[in-house]
């Protein structure tokens, strides 16, 4: 893996071929990213990987037509033939009016925001199976535990540089640390599983094995005999690590592309109000040691917080170059880059603003309902925001959670199910996407 000054001058470099061969314009992204991770199951190794990579990648303009390749050699010569191909293969592509770099004007010219994304902590596959046992031992020591699927723990680190022909140079480190574990609780038939993880840029920010291994035997245990629930419209109640979920449905029918398309549940509704006046929704690239955080975005542009949902009210879409150009706009700073082709739309760290009431106060007056801790499948229309998928978790009677359920699906449209969203106050902020326990009232529920 390159330097992060190293990993600017070879994207500058082959900016500097590419207009050599003819290109109007380009840029060019460096990615690498290196990690090892050891894996444990029944208290013995089961695997150690270590995985490297890197790649550079260039996106040239010829004529109104723009062209992409990547290539994971380096050197010299063969970035003389990877801008060689790149400006030949846009000579013969069709033009793209809204193709183009980011507005020069719009480039991040001050220096980057210090985010702290890159831990110099180095952890040896000894300290990596050390804490995959400390995990699974404390996940097989629950009672009712009575298998495991193992438990594993990896670190690693990233570089991302971009070099653009209209003078932006910028790059950026990271590094990641994650423990998991996963577990089984009861024998034959009724067996169930569940798991705990945690994923952080600081090895300090991690949580104690023995939280991670205890909070996944806890959950298996707890989904143990699961019962059926009784088809009709009940309230429903998410958990924080699957209503997550429902923001990234939001994201995705904000992006300017789906806008332009015309193919986003939210066509038409640019400042309209979705949610109760009590939802917020910010977003944040520049959280410190934030998963999702990023000094400048995908085509050079700054990045910076800004509220998605302001008392309930969009405030309009996330959009790079290409998007902003179709919509007659701005691009706003959420572009976002692989090794190869176009920029797409991304966020920094969502997180939906914690409500007023505690979890057992949100679902108080629910006399019959369904409180979900997993959900399953992909059925979610992103033209039309019906949503449609089979979940796990528990009833809820009285105002309490009750007995474990499973086999059923919860069904609605994502434009009903923000306008009846509640939140209560137990926001965490640790996954890139946080939201606090999650009530949808009016959602169809199918069971027997």
């Amino acid at each position: 893996m390159l330097s992060p000054a190293e990993a600017k001058e070879r994207c500058e470099a082959l900016i500097a071929r590419a207009q050599r061969a003819g290109a109007d314009a380009g840029d060019a992204v460096y990615v690498a990213n290196g990690s090892e991770s050891v894996q444990v199951r029944l208290g013995a190794l089961e695997d150690v990987e270590r995985s490297e990579s890197e790649q550079i990648g260039l996106r040239v303009f010829v004529g109104g037509a723009s062209a992409s390749i990547g290539s994971t050699d380096l050197g010299d010569g063969a970035l003389d033939e990877l801008a060689s191909r790149a400006v030949a293969m846009a000579r013969l592509a069709p033009a793209d009016k809204f193709a183009g770099l980011a507005p020069e004007d719009m480039l991040l010219r001050d220096a980057p925001p210090e985010l702290d994304l890159d831990d110099p902590t180095e952890r040896s596959p000894h300290d990596l199976r050390r804490l995959a046992e400390q995990a699974e031992e404390a996940a097989r020591a629950v009672t009712g535990v009575t298998n495991s699927e193992g438990a594993g723990a990896s670190a690693g680190r990233g570089l991302f540089a971009l070099a653009t022909s209209h003078g932006f140079s910028g790059s950026y480190s990271t590094s990641s640390h994650s423990l998991s574990a996963s577990v089984v609780a009861g024998e034959g038939s009724s067996m169930q599983r569940d798991y705990s993880w945690r994923s952080t840029h600081h090895a300090a920010d991690l949580l104690a094995p023995a939280h991670i291994g205890r909070e996944a035997g806890e959950r298996a245990v707890a989904r143990l005999n699961p019962g059926r629930v009784k088809s009709g419209p009940v309230p429903v109640v998410f958990d924080p690590r699957v209503g997550g979920s429902l923001v990234g449905h939001l994201l995705g029918a904000m992006s300017g592309a789906a806008i332009a398309r015309r193919s986003s549940f939210l066509l038409d509704r640019d400042g309209a109000q979705l949610f109760d006046t009590a939802i917020t929704i910010t977003d944040d690239p520049h959280q410190r040691r934030g998963l999702r955080s990023r000094p400048f975005d995908g085509e050079g542009l700054p990045t910076a917080p800004r509220k998605l949902v302001d008392a309930g009210r969009i405030t309009g879409w996330l959009m790079d170059s290409a998007a902003a150009r179709q919509l007659d706009s701005q691009p706003t700073g959420h572009a976002s880059r692989g090794s190869s082709g176009a920029p797409h739309v991304t966020a920094g760290n969502l997180v939906l603003q914690a409500g007023t009431v505690s979890p057992a106060a949100l679902m108080a007056d629910i006399a019959d309902g369904v409180y979900v801790t997993e959900l399953i499948g992909h059925g979610v229309n992103g033209v039309t925001g019906d949503y449609s998928r089979g979940a796990s978790g528990f009833r809820i009677v009285n105002g309490q959670i009750a007995e474990a359920i499973a086999e059923f699906t919860v069904a609605g449209n994502l434009i009903d199910m923000f306008a009846s969203l509640t939140a209560a106050d137990d926001l965490e902020i640790y996954r890139g996407i946080d939201v606090p326990t999650l009530r949808v009232d009016g959602m169809s529920v199918a069971g027997d």
